[in-house]
């Protein structure tokens, strides 16, 4: 049986620069104030990428390899859970699609090839909408929101 798969697309506009967008995304000195983890890697096409918790534990909680690159257009990564990566079809791909709109940015992440109903795919659906409001936020406040609270309890 093939292996089922889904997509997540989340648009956001940024009051920004498509150059600092772009780097928003791939220096982890900046990843970290709004994402609380750096994405690390030399960002060439066929590199390896890791996504590091930005704390004393320094976690490797994704991995993968830069696929495409073109700043501060374009850059597309595979991504998986590091203790799945030995699984090719484990891997999903993330593509940040970075365009001018008038006086701001336009930011489409497509999140593609996802395990349909995987934990995955729930992190992910939870997880870009926040990760993408502080990254928001940050950029045009310089104050980013906090990725990892969690809801009130009713």
């Amino acid at each position: 049986m093939a292996r089922q798969t889904t997509s997540f697309v989340y648009v956001t506009y940024i009051v920004s620069t498509p150059e600092k967008v772009f780097e928003a995304i791939i220096k982890p000195e900046i990843a970290r104030r709004y994402w609380g983890h750096e994405n690390v890697s030399d960002w060439k096409p066929g590199s390896d990428w890791q996504h590091v918790r930005a704390n004393d534990e320094r976690r490797v909680d994704l991995v993968g390899k830069v696929l495409e690159i073109s700043p501060p257009t374009r850059l597309v990564i595979s991504w998986a859970d590091p203790a799945r990566a030995a699984d090719p079809a484990s891997y999903s791909r993330v593509t940040f699609a970075i365009e001018e709109y008038e006086d701001m940015v336009r930011l489409t992440v497509s999140h593609d090839e996802l395990e349909a109903g995987s934990g995955m795919e729930k992190g992910i659906t939870q997880g870009w909408p926040v990760v993408l409001s502080s990254l928001k936020s940050f950029l045009e406040t310089g104050r980013a929101i906090d990725v990892f609270a969690k809801p009130k309890a009713a």
